[in-house]
């Protein structure tokens, strides 16, 4: 595979990118919390193999003083002690919304992440689970790469 953006993104339909750049900082402001958003940014990232995203949210984690070794069981959140039962359900939910329609957010899983979230948050995780699988999709359609050189603020 090349790595050459087919298409430059950010150079394209300005009102669309302004939009979704929005939509992804309105989820970094929301109630949900700046690291729990870029948690669920990274995990569906991952889970999308969107290489330039993976990237931008692991440095930005890092960023917050997240430890590395924490950072590095985000792939594998079940098996490591590091989360909260609320990222947990956090994290859960996220990968049922993000595999829709080939997953049922069912009923049981709807009720625990009730446990940890009020209605308004789980919209937001909804609202997050959008923004990062779009620029998800965005990146990996129009093959932007990992920069061997991130930009300044990145």
């Amino acid at each position: 595979m090349s790595h050459a953006a087919r298409i430059p993104l950010l150079k394209h339909a300005p009102a669309n990118l302004k939009a979704l750049l929005n939509l992804s900082m309105a989820a970094k402001q929301s109630s949900l919390g700046e690291r729990l958003v870029e948690l669920i940014n990274l995990r569906i990232s991952q889970i999308n193999g969107c290489g330039f995203c993976v990237d931008m949210h692991w440095r930005d984690l890092l960023r917050q003083g997240m430890d590395p070794r924490h950072l590095n069981a985000v792939a594998v959140w079940r098996e490591a002690p590091f989360f909260s039962e609320r990222e947990r359900a956090a994290l859960r939910w996220v990968e049922i919304v993000n595999n829709q329609p080939h997953s049922d957010a069912s009923d049981a899983e709807f009720a625990r992440v009730r446990e940890y979230f009020s209605e308004t948050e789980v919209v937001e995780l909804g609202y997050a689970v959008a923004a990062i699988k779009g620029w998800n999709m965005l990146n990996l359609s129009l093959r932007n790469p990992i920069p061997e050189v991130p930009a300044p603020g990145m």
